[in-house]
């Protein structure tokens, strides 16, 4: 047996003859002339499947990744253990090749998991009810400031400068194509200027946004834009890492309406990008604006336990004007990660995990900033990332940590002018002491 047989001769004669065409070229006829090939393609000979597999592993062996390099880099996407199990069990063919549950009656396994991940992602967050998950934590955001305009009848949405970059253009995109303004609050020491959100916050507010852990690492204050949020009847949503809410309160506990974020650091590896899994929960009150679909237990006739699709407000399953998102998404696969990886870990686990993440992180920016070449940016409470700057070009820093065999963190003038010389360091469960004193060590010998 071979991977791939091309189609013969007389196979591609028959295919013709069946679309009644005299060649292959005829497939193309409606591609304009002048902008056609008109050379062969620039391929290698042909290559045994020995010879290709070793030339595809010599190109993927050129790649640095966590399996090669201690990794301090995080900014949105986390280098934190998977348990073996996960992949065993997301590898299995009738939940690697599941599609969409079009017929839940059918699809039992399936439901069951998906109403599983939304008890943990509740049990989690503190809130009411989840939804099966969406693409991301970017558009979960964006989601929830649109489920947010729905609730309120109103076209204006406050989100914190440190909400991560990449969800901030996300949001950007959504609500333009929707009318609904986007007022972004500075930030002020790394956190959200609350007295500029207060003196914006009003009448015509729908929702205000805020992160926490933010982009920057640092835990936000949170309770007076909630009293901001609620004093004016707008809803209150808050982006957070599920792995910090090991440690820290929970939304529900900061009495937030919507609780959304990227659930990667559930399961999933980094993957050089994606896939992602955007998770979201709500107040009960809100749950017939959530977008997607929610899975829901039940008996059958016989008095068997089942479960249904309770709620689908896609535009798949309602008609198109009343669904409440157009271009939301399941990821199903990736949210049955997550629900292996936080049956495995458990409560005790995952409390473990983000208390190893916080020693770690702070053990490592101790020992980072002990010389004075290098500190803290701003003198904030953080969890498992932190900005240090110094007067050296990060350019220049992270060639020396390549060197070394060490992934280094996220230059933040990109996204934040006024941080110049300002990198953002991450340290998780996975970092060893090794790792993080030859980090220092590094830094320290540079010139």
């Amino acid at each position: 047996m071979f991977p791939y047989v091309p189609a013969t001769d007389s196979d591609k004669r028959y295919m013709l003859d069946k679309l009644g065409l005299d060649d292959i070229e005829d497939l193309f006829k409606d591609i304009p002339d002048n902008i056609r090939l008109k050379t062969g393609l620039k391929l290698d000979q042909p290559k045994a499947e020995l010879e290709v597999m070793s030339s595809l592993k010599e190109l993927a062996d050129q790649n640095l990744d966590a399996s090669k390099a201690a990794v301090f880099l995080g900014a949105g996407a986390y280098d934190h253990y998977i348990p073996s199990v996960v992949k065993h069990l997301v590898s299995r063919s009738e939940f690697y090749t599941a599609y969409t549950p079009y017929q839940p009656e059918i699809s039992q396994g399936t439901l069951q998991a998906i109403f599983e991940y939304q008890s943990m992602i509740c049990a989690l967050t503190g809130m009411d009810v989840s939804n099966a998950s969406l693409y991301d934590g970017a558009s979960a955001l964006a989601e929830a400031a649109l489920m947010a305009a729905d609730a309120t009848g109103r076209n204006k949405v406050l989100v914190s400068a440190t909400v991560n970059p990449e969800s901030l253009r996300v949001l950007k995109t959504y609500l333009n194509t929707k009318g609904i303004e986007l007022m972004i609050i500075p930030m002020h020491d790394g956190v959200t200027d609350t007295e500029v959100l207060k003196d914006k916050a009003g009448s015509d507010t729908a929702a205000i946004l805020i992160q926490s852990p933010n982009f920057l690492g640092y835990i936000e204050d949170l309770s007076e834009a909630e009293k901001a949020a609620h004093e004016h009847k707008a809803l209150f949503v808050i982006s957070v890492d599920p792995i910090s809410l090991g440690i820290l309160r929970t939304p529900a506990e900061w009495n937030a309406d919507i609780a959304v974020g990227e659930g990667q650091s559930l399961g999933s590896p980094m993957s050089f990008g994606g896939p992602g899994l955007g998770f979201m929960a709500c107040k009960s009150a809100l749950v017939r604006r959530m977008p997607g679909r929610i899975i829901g237990q039940t008996r059958d006739i016989n008095g068997k336990r089942g479960f249904v699709s309770t709620l689908q407000t896609r535009e798949q399953h309602i008609r198109r004007d009343k669904a409440t998102s157009n271009i939301c998404s399941n990821q199903a696969l990736n949210a049955l990660a997550a629900c292996i990886y936080l049956s495995t870990v458990g409560r005790e686990g995952i409390k473990e995990i983000a208390l190893q993440c916080w020693h770690k992180a702070h053990y490592a920016a101790s020992a980072m900033t002990r010389t004075g070449r290098f500190s803290l940016a701003f003198d904030q409470p953080f969890f498992m990332e932190f900005p240090i700057t110094s007067d050296l070009d990060p350019d220049v820093i992270q060639s020396s940590l390549l060197k070394n065999g060490i992934i280094g963190g996220l230059s933040l003038e990109k996204y934040y002018p006024e941080l110049k010389n300002t990198i953002l360091y991450c340290v998780t469960e996975k970092r060893t002491r090794l790792e993080i004193d030859t980090l220092c060590s590094v830094l320290e010998g540079l010139k």
